[in-house]
């Protein structure tokens, strides 16, 4: 019992430290369920999983699909930067990616392809997602601020005449403008991918691909998209396509 006592005890310390640290109103976000979250009854389940939620899906991500497919100045924009990349790597030059959340496992997906294939076998290009050495990012994190977590990186591995890509929902994330900030500044060639309302990310921008929606699900698939663009565009412009097609996708 003693020991039990003392265990709540050094709980209940730590949350009024947390709720000391946490600015009010972001304590229970961070901790635990927001205060007006509930789980639904067994019985309320089915009210979600219909038919018809899942077509409402499915015709959400068609239509912006197409919107991309219909705005002209985008896909002007999309070319442009694919012609970029395929200079910088004709110049012996690098991709650098990166993003928060889903957006992060966006620059992690994109340049796996580049790195290893998209449609058939050819050397590999190359593309560093700046999200996944654990090590730098709880550093940097610590030491300089969550704003800094891409910039430090930025700085150490680009060049001028690279290319940095920027991926934000909303175009306002701290550490992708200030990485955004620092790639203008070495010389690199700086393209954001956001959606609709990400207009704060222009300004540092030389190619700012704008996903035509505002729901951050469909800016997402629309980011993929704009991604496998890239990397098929890309791939054929460098490289000619084996005649024999034993290398196919298989990821």
């Amino acid at each position: 019992m003693k020991a039990d006592a003392l265990e709540a005890a050094r709980g209940a310390r730590t949350l009024t430290i947390l709720s000391e640290l946490i600015p009010s109103g972001t304590y229970h976000r961070t901790v635990g369920f927001p205060l007006h979250t509930r789980f639904k009854s067994v019985e309320r389940v089915s009210e979600g999983v219909t038919l018809e939620a899942i077509r409402r899906q499915v015709e959400d991500s068609i239509a912006v699909k197409q919107a991309i497919r219909a705005d002209g100045a985008l896909l002007v924009q999309l070319q442009a930067v694919a012609t970029q990349m395929v200079a910088a790597y004709r110049a012996g030059g690098k991709v650098l990616l990166a993003g928060n959340g889903g957006s992060a496992a966006d620059a992690q997906h994109i340049a796996a392809e580049l790195v290893g294939r998209f449609y058939f076998d050819r050397p590999a290009l190359a593309a560093l997602a700046l999200t996944t050495n654990t090590s730098i990012l709880t550093a940097v994190g610590n030491d300089y601020g969550y704003e800094a977590l891409f910039a430090r990186q930025v700085e150490a591995h680009g060049r001028q005449g690279d290319l940095f890509i920027g991926i934000t929902t909303s175009g306002r994330s701290p550490n992708i403008l200030a990485a955004l900030t620092e790639a203008r500044r070495l010389g690199m060639i700086t393209v954001g991918l956001t959606g609709a309302n990400g207009q704060a990310m222009a300004p540092l921008c030389d190619h700012f691909l704008a996903v035509p929606s505002a729901d951050t699900p469909r800016i997402q698939e629309g980011h993929i998209l704009i991604g496998h663009i890239l990397c098929a565009l890309v791939e054929s412009a460098m490289y000619d396509r084996p005649t024999v097609t034993s290398a196919t996708r298989t990821g």
